[in-house]
C-alpha cells in the first residue's frame, strides 16, 4: 500500500478504535472474548482492557489477534494504523517486479488450461486477465458490459450478457450469489456488499428443485451456435500470499462437463491458433 493510500484509509479509521475494530471481527466471526483470548494465547482480562481502550496493543498482538480473526491482509493494515502502527502488508500492480513470479504463474495456469476457459479476477470479481478460449464464448454481447473494469458477475447476470443465455440460470445464479454473500460475510468488503446487493435486484427464475444426483457439482450451462455447453469450475488462490494484490486475486478454471463442450472447445480453440 503506496503512502497516499496509507494516509487516506488512516484518516477513514482515525475516529474508530483498535478495539472497536477488533470487537467488530470478533462478533463478525462469531466468537466470545474468551474463546478470541484462548486462540491468541492471552487472558480475556486483556483482551477485554483491548476492546474497552483501557490498554493499548502491541503491533504484535494486533497482528496476532487478527490472523486468529482471519481478518483479511487489507484490513489488517486498517487495524495497524488505528493502534497507531504503519501498514504491514503491501499492495503492488501484478505489473511489479516483485510480482513477476506470481504473474508467470498466472499467466502458465491460464495457458496450460487450453482449450478450455480460464480468468483472473480481483476481490470485486474484476476481470484481471484470461486466456484465450474466454472471449469467443462472450461474442455479440454490448460493449457497455465489456468496457474496463469488466465485472464478471454483473457480466452472468445481466439481462444482455449471459443471463439469456445460460440454460441453467436459476440454479448458477444462486449459486454465484452464494458465493458473493460468503465472501461479503468473511471481508465485510462495502463494494462487495453493494455488489451483492444489486445482484439480488435482477428478477432470477427460482430454482425448479434439488439439483439433479447425477451431478458432482453445479454445471455453469451456456447456451452458444445452438449447442449448450456445459462446464464445472474450480477457483484456485494464492496458498501463502502476503501481499494484498495477490490475496483478492483468484483464478477459475473451467472444464467440459460432457463430450460434446470438450469437441466444440477443442474445435473453437483451432479456429483461434
Amino acid at each position: 500500500m503506496n503512502a497516499h493510500a496509507s494516509a487516506a484509509r488512516a484518516e477513514q479509521t482515525k475516529a474508530q478504535h483498535i478495539g472497536d475494530h477488533l470487537r467488530e471481527w470478533r462478533q463478525r466471526r462469531h466468537l466470545s472474548q474468551l474463546d478470541l483470548a484462548g486462540d491468541a494465547e492471552i487472558s480475556a482480562r486483556h483482551l477485554s482492557f483491548v476492546e474497552t481502550g483501557r490498554a493499548a496493543p502491541s503491533r504484535e498482538m494486533v497482528l496476532r489477534l487478527a490472523e486468529r480473526l482471519e481478518v483479511p491482509l487489507r484490513e489488517r493494515n486498517v487495524l495497524l494504523v488505528a493502534a497507531g502502527f504503519a501498514p504491514a502488508f503491501p499492495q503492488r500492480s501484478l505489473d511489479d517486479p516483485a510480482l513477476k513470479s506470481a504473474r508467470a504463474a498466472i499467466d502458465l495456469v491460464l495457458k496450460a488450461h487450453e482449450p478450455n476457459p480460464a480468468l483472473a479476477y480481483d476481490r470485486h470479481w474484476n476481470l484481471v486477465t484470461a486466456n484465450r478460449m474466454v472471449a469467443p464464448l462472450l461474442t455479440g454481447l454490448p460493449p457497455h458490459l465489456l468496457g474496463q473494469p469488466l465485472n464478471i458477475l454483473r457480466l452472468a447476470f445481466h439481462p444482455e450478457g449471459l443471463a439469456p443465455r445460460t440454460v441453467n440460470l436459476a440454479e448458477w445464479s444462486a449459486h454465484l450469489l452464494e458465493r458473493l454473500h460468503r465472501q461479503c460475510e468473511a471481508t465485510a468488503d462495502p463494494e462487495l456488499l453493494k455488489l451483492y446487493q444489486e445482484l439480488k435486484a435482477y428478477r432470477m427464475p427460482a430454482r425448479s428443485g434439488p439439483v439433479s444426483a447425477d451431478n458432482v457439482a453445479i454445471p455453469f450451462k451456456l447456451r452458444l451456435n445452438g449447442d449448450v455447453l456445459s462446464f464445472i469450475s474450480t477457483t484456485m488462490v494464492f496458498g501463502t500470499p502476503v501481499d494484498i494484490t495477490l490475496q483478492e486475486l483468484a483464478l477459475e478454471t473451467f472444464f467440459p462437463a460432457d463430450d460434446l463442450t470438450a469437441q466444440r472447445m477443442r474445435e473453437m480453440a483451432a479456429l483461434a491458433a
